[in-house]
């Protein structure tokens, strides 16, 4: 049973009616007495409710209401009604505990959306006590395939994915560069029911802020000097599927309100037309920076991120999963020998100990590229901890109880290409064709690199 509180019958009648007509059995209130009233006497599921009442308009009513509603039952969610030019009493509520806001005048469909993912939420079970589900039960329930981890942290991590990937509830996914956020991002929506929908990746801090609407809401043609043809934005791409924000907390001041608005009611109007278009999306972004710090100092809009922060994940870095160095170390060494063609490699114990004692700064993806250049320069098939140590610079001596890592630029491109070629020809024992052809290059093409880096074609 659903609630609705407004002082305004229209409202009640027009809400109650929406809600009917899916299936969402309901009754109303006019007041907040009446409202505390019915809460006492019946069970209810979700309340929706107005911000301001009659007997004032800044807001104390409603967030008085709110907070007797969570004193009364903690755990059921309540959305609340308020006009666009009221967001900050929205944010006020949102800091009490509310599940999430909608404007007036709503839409329907993001009323609904909002109401259903609010009541699934509800309904999922908490974070048990205790330790997480087994990967191997994970691994049954949900698709998490190319999410490498066994560490306890970790697995609470794939459990709350799992839990809120079949809502719409917007995602914020918050951690160190590297840590796996795109991945998480694509787990959330290969589980939920958008699946064969699109799945849109906008890397936002490479979009400047002029460039910000054509890309997220696109143009028509002759909107400004070079738009010689209509273009699709990214929203529109990602109709009925998910759009992946990343660097979330890199947008200007001007386009969080244009996101804003999008995010609000799922309507934007493309670049060079007046016509409002409408979107069926779910929202998941992530960020490396601290959002609620640029909020204090003004550099992020507050109500912004209580839309996008409906549900927050946070990744900890590697360094907080030392457990998993050991399998993401051979998930990836088993992966780069297949796709250089070098045949396996084993992985020494003293090379795992290591591993496992480096701070790993640039987390997951500094473990992946280090890995990756050992193979490249390796010559065998076995990796042992001289291999790392030559990679990191420094001599047998020096490194000893050092947790110096090799420096992401130790290799330039030039050199990993090179190794990549020395690599080939001794496993292809000189054949050129077979060598271009492994490394998807003509002769001639090969001969020329040969020419390049000083090496002999035998």
């Amino acid at each position: 049973m659903i609630l609705v509180v407004d002082d305004d019958p229209s409202v009640v009648a027009s809400l109650g009616l929406l809600l009917k007509r899916h299936g969402l059995p309901n009754r109303g209130a006019r007041s907040p007495e009446e409202a505390l009233a019915i809460l006492r006497e019946q069970e209810l599921d979700l309340v929706l409710q107005d911000m301001n009442f009659s007997r004032g308009t800044t807001g104390e009513e409603g967030l008085e209401l709110l907070g007797e509603i969570r004193r009364l039952r903690p755990r059921m969610p309540v959305i609340l009604i308020t006009a666009w030019g009221s967001i900050s009493l929205a944010v006020e509520g949102m800091k009490a505990g509310a599940a999430d806001f909608v404007t007036k005048p709503w839409s329907n469909a993001q009323l609904l959306q909002s109401v259903e993912t609010a009541l699934s939420l509800a309904a999922q079970p908490g974070e048990r006590a205790g330790a997480s589900l087994s990967r191997e039960e994970l691994d049954r329930r949900f698709d998490f395939r190319g999410l490498v981890g066994a560490d306890p942290k970790f697995l609470k991590i794939l459990e709350l994915t799992g839990r809120v990937a079949p809502t719409d509830a917007s995602v914020l996914i918050t951690g160190e560069s590297g840590t796996g956020k795109e991945l998480i991002a694509e787990a959330l929506h290969k589980n939920s029911r958008r699946k064969a929908g699109p799945f849109v990746k906008v890397n936002l801090g490479g979009i400047s802020s002029t460039l910000f609407e054509s890309e997220m809401f696109g143009h028509v043609k002759g909107a400004f000097t070079d738009a010689r043809a209509d273009r699709k934005g990214r929203f529109e791409m990602a109709d009925d599927g998910t759009i992946f924000l990343d660097e979330i907390g890199e947008i200007d001041p001007a386009a969080q309100v244009k996101l804003l608005r999008v995010l609000q009611d799922r309507s934007y109007e493309v670049l060079g037309s007046s016509h409002t278009r409408t979107v069926d999306v779910r929202v998941i972004s992530a960020t490396n920076r601290d959002l609620s710090e640029m909020v204090g100092k003004g550099q992020f809009r507050e109500d912004l991120l209580y839309r996008l922060n409906l549900i927050a994940v946070r990744l900890p870095p590697l360094r907080e999963r030392r457990g998993d160095v050991p399998i993401l170390a051979r998930h990836f060494l088993d992966l780069c020998s297949r796709t250089y063609r070098t045949g396996p490699v084993a992985l020494a114990d003293r090379a795992l100990g290591w591993l496992q004692d480096q701070p790993w700064p640039g987390n997951i993806r500094q473990l992946k590229q280090t890995i990756e250049r050992a193979v490249l320069v390796l010559d065998g098939d076995r990796l042992d901890a001289a291999d790392l140590v030559a990679l990191s610079g420094l001599d047998e001596r020096e490194a000893r109880g050092t947790t110096a890592l090799p420096s992401p630029g130790s290799m330039t491109l030039d050199e990993i290409e090179k190794a990549m070629i020395v690599k080939c020809m001794r496993h292809y024992e000189g054949n050129v064709t077979r060598v271009a052809e492994a490394l998807g290059l003509s002769r001639a093409a090969l001969y020329r690199r040969f020419e390049k880096y000083g090496l002999e074609p035998h």
